[in-house]
Formats: C-alpha cells, sequence, structure tokens
C-alpha cells in the first residue's frame, strides 16, 4: 500500500517535535504513534496496540547488541571512575605527565582516537567517547564540542576507510544497483574520492582541532566553557558530571586502560575469528557483544582483586552505571522502532519519487546527494538510504553514461549526512551518551558545520557532474 505524503509525517515529526520541545523521547514515541495510525488506517485501538507491539518488535538481535552493549559500557565507565581509573588516566595524561597541555591537545586526541576505531560508527562513538570524556574534562572542553569529534570522525571515517564489515556492504549495494560482482569492490575505492561530505566532515575537525576557531552555537559553548567552565548548557542539561573515584581510592590509570585495551583487543580478535582470518567479512554484532563483555568483566576483577569493592558492591555498582544509561537505552530502543516504522510506511521511496522528474544527466550526482540527504536526515539511517538510492540512481547513472563512482560517492555521503547530523540516529544518541552531551545541542551546535559541508558537497557535485 501506497501512503504518499503522510509517509513523510512521522519522521518529520518527530524531528519537528524534538527540535521544539527538546525531548527527543517524547518526540520519537509520538512519531512511532503517529505512523502506527498511518499504517493502521487510524484505527484508535488498532494503532495504539500496533505501536506498542512496534516497540517490543524492535527488540531484534542486532538492536538488543547495541542496547545491552551501551548499558554494559555505562557500568564500566562508572566502576573506572568509582576505582579511581579516570582520575589516574587524568593524571598520567594531562596532569603529571602532562602529555596534553591544552585544549588543542585534547581536540587532536580525540580526533586521532576516532580515526582508530573505523571498524564500526557505533563502536567508535563508545569507545571514543568514553576514553576521551575524561581528558576533554580535565581541558573544559565542553561536552557539545566533544560530540562533534566523536561523531565526525565514527561513520564518516569508517565509509572513508572501509576496511571492516562496510566493504561487504557498500559492495553489496553496488552490486543490488547494476555493478557486477567482479567489479563492485575496485568501484567503491574508485568512488571514495569523490565522497565530498565524509571527506571534508575529516578535514574540517582537523581544521577546527589545530585552529580553535568556531562558529556559531559552537562558538558559544566554547566561551561558555572559557569563562564559567560549565561544559553544558545549563538550561537544557539534567546530566550529571564525572563521578569521583570513592573515597581512600588510589587513582590507577591501568582501571581505565587495561579494560579499554581489552575491548580494542577482543573486539579486533572477534572480528578475525568469525571473519575466518579476514577482518573485513568479521561479524561486526558479535565483536562487539564480545568485546564490551569482555572490558566489563575485566574491572570488574580488577576492582574486587583490589579490593576497592567486594564482589557484592561491585555488582550495585555495576547496576548504579548501566541505570544512568537507561534513558539513552530507552532513546535508542524508539530510535529502532521509529526506523521500522519509517521502513513499513516506505517514506524512502516516497521522497526519492518526488525528485525523479528533476533527474537530468548533467544534475544527477548532485540531486542524488540531495535526494540521500533528505532522505538519511528524516529516517536517520545511512544503510537504509544507501539501499534506496543504490536501486534508484545508479542504474539511471548507467542509462545515462554518467560515471559510477561519482554517483557512488554522493550516494555514500548524503546518506552518511542523516547518520551524522539528524537527532534520531543512533550514533547521535551513542555520542552523546559517552560524552555527556545534550542530544539536542549536538544537534543545534554541530548543524552549521554539517550543512556548510553538504551545501559545498553539492555545489561540487554539481561542478564535476558537467565536467565527468
Amino acid at each position: 500500500m501506497e501512503y504518499g505524503f503522510l509517509s513523510l509525517v512521522p519522521p518529520l515529526l518527530t524531528i519537528a517535535l524534538a527540535l521544539l520541545t527538546k525531548n527527543v523521547f517524547l518526540s520519537l514515541f509520538i512519531g512511532i504513534m503517529t505512523g502506527s495510525f498511518v499504517l493502521n488506517g487510524f484505527a484508535p485501538l488498532a494503532s495504539i496496540n500496533a505501536g506498542l507491539y512496534a516497540i517490543v518488535d524492535s527488540m531484534s538481535q542486532g538492536n538488543t547488541i547495541i542496547i545491552g552493549s551501551c548499558l554494559m559500557v555505562g557500568a564500566m565507565i562508572h566502576l573506572m571512575e568509582r576505582s579511581g581509573g579516570i582520575d589516574g588516566f587524568v593524571n598520567v595524561i594531562v596532569k603529571n605527565k602532562g602529555l596534553i597541555k591544552s585544549k588543542r591537545g585534547a581536540n587532536l586526541f580525540t580526533w586521532l582516537l576516532g580515526l582508530g576505531i573505523f571498524t564500526s560508527g557505533s563502536l567508535s562513538c563508545m569507545v571514543t567517547g568514553a576514553v576521551s570524556r575524561p581528558v576533554n574534562d580535565a581541558l573544559k572542553v565542553p561536552h557539545e564540542k566533544s560530540a562533534f569529534l566523536v561523531h565526525t570522525t565514527s561513520t564518516p571515517w569508517c565509509v572513508l576507510f572501509p576496511f571492516s564489515g562496510w566493504l561487504a556492504s557498500m559492495a553489496g549495494y553496488l552490486i543490488s544497483g547494476g555493478v557486477s560482482e567482479a567489479e563492485s569492490v575496485s568501484m567503491l575505492f574508485s568512488s571514495l574520492p569523490f565522497n565530498f561530505y565524509c571527506i571534508l566532515a575529516i578535514l574540517l575537525t582537523f581544521l577546527v582541532s589545530v585552529t580553535q576557531k568556531d562558529v556559531g552555537p559552537m562558538a558559544a559553548a566554547e566561551k561558555r566553557a572559557a569563562e564559567t567552565g560549565a561544559l553544558d548548557d545549563p538550561r537544557h542539561s539534567t546530566k550529571e558530571e564525572v563521578e569521583v573515584a570513592t573515597s581512600g581510592v588510589k587513582a590507577r590509570a591501568c582501571n581505565l586502560l587495561v579494560p579499554i585495551g581489552v575491548l580494542i583487543v577482543v573486539m579486533f580478535a572477534a572480528l578475525l575469528i568469525t571473519g575466518s582470518g579476514n577482518i573485513m567479512n568479521g561479524a561486526g554484532m558479535k565483536a562487539l557483544l564480545w568485546a564490551v563483555v569482555s572490558a566489563l568483566l575485566t574491572i570488574i576483577v580488577m576492582t574486587v582483586v583490589q579490593k576497592v569493592f567486594t564482589m557484592q558492591e561491585v555488582i550495585s555498582e555495576m547496576f548504579k552505571g548501566m541505570s544512568h544509561m537507561l534513558p539513552i537505552a530507552f532513546v535508542l530502543l524508539f530510535g529502532f522502532t521509529m526506523g521500522g516504522v519509517v521502513k513499513a510506511l516506505d517514506t524512502g521511496s516516497y521522497l526519492s519519487g518526488l525528485f525523479q522528474q528533476f533527474l537530468t544527466p548533467a544534475l544527477l550526482p548532485a540531486l542524488t546527494f540531495l535526494i540521500a540527504v533528505l532522505l538519511s536526515f528524516a529516517t536517520g539511517t545511512s544503510m537504509g538510504t544507501m539501499a534506496i538510492m543504490a536501486v534508484l540512481a545508479l542504474p539511471m547513472a548507467f542509462d545515462m553514461g554518467i560515471s559510477i563512482p561519482l554517483v557512488a560517492g554522493a550516494m555514500f555521503g548524503g546518506s552518511i549526512f542523516g547518520d551524522h547530523a539528524s537527532p534520531i540516529s543512533d550514533t547521535t544518541i551513542m555520542t552523546c551518551a559517552t560524552t555527556g552531551c545534550d542530544i539536542i545541542d549536538h544537534v543545534k551546535t554541530q548543524f552549521p558545520y554539517c550543512a556548510a559541508m553538504a551545501v559545498i558537497s553539492f555545489v561540487l557535485y554539481i561542478i564535476f557532474g558537467f565536467v565527468m
């Protein structure tokens, strides 16, 4: 069944409410229920029942792993804080050794760490956010800036450096659009230089880190942090500051470095094992689950052996840490449900169809990028947008004789925009969970940068569309 304009109402309503009310949780719930009413012909009881069951049904294996990992990361961070791991790490990096002495150094540390975790956007947000937060907090980097750096070096870099499960996924989308299997990988790598949005994202974050020059709301956040020491906007933030270590506990950097090291090592080992020796074929969700569980067990054992906590106390502290992540877990759950609703409404096909009449040969790359930008922002998903755009744009590129790498680069870059800029994207939510930034503050402060990069990319696709 085709729902026409009604298919746009739930995602657009969700985004509008999130920006107006500053309450992503409520906005997602209203969006889910609105979508359920559209899908069920506005029958009250049937729509409410279907909406509630849609939330339950969204707890698929992959989604459950992500939500569970988010809770376990909360427990791990809490235990690292309470056992002196955060204080010890800050002492080594910032205070005693003075390895990082300024906001510029903290920003570059975050940027480099984000580039180092390239196997998964979700994992990058979790690890980079958790490790860099104590350093950024110690040097009074506002949470909005931390979130921008963590988020922008996650999925955009995973797509530009696809030596992970992204390689198979992106090559698969190219095949679905008509590229032969034999040429799919080489075509993917040929498209990377034309992924202007992701290239600009990595370059811009480096430039901002080095120059310490910001614009708009981000500049205001930097000024607030410098003048008042407030890392969050006091009007919006309800988050607690990072907790101090338990009284009398010695600061130990190993209580942060060891579990984080275990997380990274186990993650790569699991990718190698599940990929039969090839990290690019590894199972990302299994690797994430094993890595987080191993890291959490490591810090539990360490705190008990060090006699920071008894076994009973460490379990209690673990659940306290998880409780800090419960709001984020539910927002993630609702975000996944919203994705299912949007898919059922076939919003992507409707939105794409609106623009097909404007698809002339020279403008195909630019319009492919524009449609992907709008679609990904409305749905909050990059993978879903890539899947839709591949079967729409690539066949037309073949028919019109347009450069396939150029159109593919536009498709991939535009799809990442929504994952990066949308308030209902899962990486947006996870970035805020680990950096401590309010979701709406994060979206508001980084949007001028995202919009500028999108406009520049759009112009470049127009130019290259006529030149190539």
